[in-house]
């Protein structure tokens, strides 16, 4: 059995309901028997993973590997027969999305911010209009 030493992808991206996860040399390195070979982007350089299903799409995907002058070529189907990919998969897969919440709490947050920041203005110009034209209980309702 082959196990993933290290399995990093160089870019993720999502598109639809696709990750495509993109490998580049010392972003991925597998270990058999005691032996460990490095990810070259002879062939194959990506993974296409439905999110809705979490399937792989790209099978028939040849994988190269290489120590020295010696090189593992693998279809990405018996990659995931032979090795514990999966869980490396499942870990990047797991990690984007939570990425993808953290972004949205952020964006969210700064809207908030700066919505308020409108309001503030807003309310310091309905100020300035009621101080202009002499409204008395406009501006006390204003500075409640």
């Amino acid at each position: 059995m082959l196990h993933v030493q290290l399995m990093k992808p160089f870019y993720t991206k999502q598109e639809g309901q696709t990750m495509k996860l993109v490998f580049a040399y010392q972003y991925f390195s597998i270990r058999k028997d005691e032996e460990l070979f490095h990810f070259i982007p002879v062939e194959g350089k990506e993974i296409i993973v439905n999110l809705n299903t979490y399937q792989v799409e790209n099978l028939s995907e040849v994988f190269v590997f290489q120590k020295g002058n010696r090189f593992i070529r693998l279809p990405l189907y018996q990659l995931l027969l032979v090795s514990d990919i999966h869980i490396h998969l499942q870990t990047i897969l797991q990690h984007g999305k939570m990425e993808d919440s953290e972004i949205m709490s952020d964006v969210l947050e700064e809207a908030g911010e700066a919505i308020h920041s409108l309001e503030e203005g807003n309310r310091d110009r309905m100020i300035d209009y009621a101080l202009a034209n002499r409204d008395e209980g406009l501006f006390q309702k204003l500075i409640q």
